[in-house]
């Protein structure tokens, strides 16, 4: 049984119910594993969305360039 300290943790981190019950479930030498992979996982998550956000400041700016260009 996983300690409560860490399942509150993983809570905290933002992890599903059932991402945790897999790694309360998984042989202690591949929990580390498992949560560096989801660390991996997040971290691409908040890239994409790093991107997503500049391409929609550039648009931001190109418009509003083109706005003060039409007075």
């Amino acid at each position: 049984m996983m300690e409560g300290k860490v399942w509150q943790n993983l809570i905290d981190a933002g992890c599903s119910t059932d991402f945790i019950e897999h790694y309360a479930a998984l042989p202690a030498e591949e929990q580390l594993s498992c949560l560096q992979r989801h660390r991996r996982y997040l971290l691409d998550a908040i890239h994409d969305k790093q991107l997503q956000l500049d391409r929609l400041d550039y648009l931001l700016y190109v418009l509003q360039k083109r706005g003060d260009g039409d007075k």
